[in-house]
C-alpha cells in the first residue's frame, strides 16, 4: 500500500522541450540498473522550464519564503522492472533553500541558478544562468502558447505522462512517485536564444527545432522515496 503523499506543489507556465537522441549517447550518464526508455527505438532528452508555486508539506501552509521559485530541469526517460519514469541529469532552481533541501545528501542533482521569467501579452521570456563560477551553463527561451488544448498523440503522451522518477544518490537506487491529473497540453511557439545545458552530451544534440508543448498549470503531489531492491 502506497504511503500518504508528503509534499504538494503547483507547476505553472511549464514548457516541455524535447529532442531525439541516440540511446548510446545517454548510457554512460544513467545508472546501470535503469533501462533507457525508447519510443520506436529512439531515446529523448527533455528540457523543462517552469514556475514551482505553492510548495508545501502535508498538513502545512505553503512555505512563506521558498514556496514559489523558478526551475529548469534536464531529463531523460527510463524503465525499471517494467515501470517507466524520469531520470534527471540536473534540476536547477533559483531558491537556495529549495536547492539545499532537495539536494541534501546528494539525493537529487539540484543546483542554484539565477533565473527570470517575464510575460508581455501572450509571450513569455525565460532565462537561467547557473551560479557556479565558470560553469557556462545558460538557457534563454521565448515562448508563446497557442489557444487550444491538444488531443495528444502517443508520442506526446509517452513523453509527458510520467508518474515517477528514479535517483541514485550513492550506492542505492530510489523511486519517488508523483501524482497529478493528465496533462492539458497546448501548442507553443518557441525561440531558443541560448542553450548550453548538458555539455556532457554530444555536440549539436540540441541544434534542431525541439518538439514543444505548454501547460498553464498542473497540481502535483510527491510521495516518500522508496528504496529499490536491485
Amino acid at each position: 500500500m502506497k504511503k500518504p503523499w508528503i509534499m504538494a506543489q503547483t507547476w505553472r507556465d511549464l514548457v516541455f522541450l524535447h529532442w531525439p537522441i541516440a540511446p548510446d549517447a545517454l548510457r554512460p550518464f544513467v545508472p546501470a540498473e535503469l533501462e533507457i526508455d525508447l519510443f520506436d527505438g529512439q531515446a529523448w532528452v527533455g528540457v523543462v522550464p517552469f514556475v514551482a508555486a505553492h510548495t508545501r508539506m502535508r498538513f502545512s501552509l505553503p512555505f512563506p519564503i521558498a514556496g514559489t521559485y523558478r526551475e529548469l530541469n534536464v531529463r531523460t526517460y527510463v524503465r525499471y522492472k517494467g515501470r517507466s519514469g524520469v531520470y534527471f541529469f540536473s534540476l536547477d532552481a533559483d531558491s537556495q533553500l529549495a536547492v539545499k533541501a532537495a539536494s541534501a545528501g546528494g539525493f537529487l542533482p539540484y543546483r542554484y541558478a539565477r533565473m527570470k521569467i517575464v510575460k508581455k501579452g501572450r509571450r513569455y521570456a525565460f532565462a537561467s544562468h547557473l551560479a557556479k563560477p565558470g560553469s557556462g551553463e545558460n538557457f534563454r527561451v521565448g515562448f508563446t502558447p497557442g489557444d487550444n488544448i491538444l488531443k495528444t498523440s502517443e508520442l506526446e503522451k509517452w513523453l509527458t505522462e510520467r508518474y515517477c522518477l528514479w535517483t541514485k544518490p550513492k550506492a542505492a537506487l530510489y523511486r519517488v512517485e508523483i501524482d497529478h491529473a493528465p496533462w492539458r497540453l497546448q501548442k507553443v511557439h518557441t525561440e531558443i536564444a541560448e542553450n548550453s545545458l548538458a555539455g556532457f552530451l554530444p555536440s549539436g544534440w540540441n541544434m534542431e527545432e525541439p518538439l514543444a508543448h505548454f501547460s498553464a498549470e498542473q497540481k502535483t503531489r510527491f510521495y516518500p522515496p522508496v528504496k529499490e531492491h536491485t
